[in-house]
């Protein structure tokens, strides 16, 4: 079982987002006072400048979740200072969290990718070894619903199947996502990335339904730690990659890793546009929010 073991993947930078999206002048800036050079997660786009990982963190929290540890940056301050110094029990609304940094490599300018990330988060927590854990990125709001569905599946390996016609998105950006094909019991055969018509059509399940990934796993820790450690950078970005990383495994191993049909919408933080619309919802979604 999964437990209350959780990795999120929060070293994303929002300075990223400086050209994700342009103001047009008298505009009033997303982000006024802020800083972009600081996690996404760590954005204060909830009432009274809270972040957005406090968000992530209630869910998680009421999904059962209380062992958590946070990817971060190298210099990363905003969420030491947030969650706490130490790097193993800061404790934090009912939460035990603690933090595997991800350096940068000598010979580059970005960290290598999500699955170095949970390859660090794994060599910081080598007593978790013979448990699964969930694990998940850090500028998504993933539902109490989809944690509950990861914490508590019975498949040592899985991930979140989301029905791509629920997905609230403007069409051009649902577009992007990768989609899951599984084989007829719902097991992982592949992530394909920006598909094409073929893709699609291979990714469509016996009800009918396409399912996307919004990076939502559970994995094994003695079944995962070996790919992460050998997974090849992509062709392409030159980083390793998570969702590549859990395709291996599932190849490896046939009906390893179960994909959980889930139909509904996922609040997403991943340009500078999609500021306002999450602003709005923590407003209308989080009234009276006591975390």
């Amino acid at each position: 079982m999964s437990g209350d073991r959780l990795v999120i993947l929060a070293a994303g930078m929002s300075s990223r987002m400086k050209n994700s999206a342009h103001q047009a002048p008298g505009e009033e800036d997303p982000l006024p006072g802020q800083a972009l050079a600081k996690p996404k997660s760590m954005l204060g786009v909830g009432e009274g400048n809270r972040p957005f990982l406090d968000y992530l963190l209630f869910n998680a929290r009421e999904a059962g979740y209380q062992d958590i540890v946070l990817v971060v940056g190298a210099n990363d301050r905003a969420i030491r200072n947030h969650y706490g110094e130490k790097e193993r029990g800061n404790h934090f609304r009912g939460l035990t969290i603690s933090y595997a940094v991800q350096e940068i490599p000598p010979d580059r300018t970005s960290p290598l990718g999500t699955a170095d990330a949970l390859h660090q988060a794994l060599l910081c927590r080598s007593d978790w070894r013979g448990h699964s854990f969930t694990v998940c990125n850090g500028d998504n709001l993933y539902s109490k619903r989809a944690f509950k569905l990861m914490s508590d599946c019975c498949h040592e390996n899985a991930l979140v199947d989301y029905d791509r016609s629920a997905l609230q998105f403007a069409q051009s950006k649902i577009e992007a996502f990768s989609v899951i094909q599984k084989n007829e019991n719902s097991y992982l055969l592949d992530i394909i990335e920006k598909p094409g018509p073929e893709a699609l059509a291979q990714a469509i399940d016996a009800a009918g339904r396409v399912g996307v990934s919004m990076n939502l796993f559970r994995l094994y820790y003695d079944a995962i730690f070996p790919y992460l450690e050998n997974i090849p950078l992509h062709p392409v970005r030159l980083e390793k990659e998570l969702p590549a990383t859990v395709v291996a495994l599932a190849r490896d191993y046939p009906e390893s890793v179960y994909a959980i049909p889930v139909s509904e919408h996922i609040i997403d933080l991943t340009n500078r546009d999609d500021i306002g619309v999450v602003k709005a919802y923590l407003k209308r979604e989080f009234k009276g929010f006591a975390f």
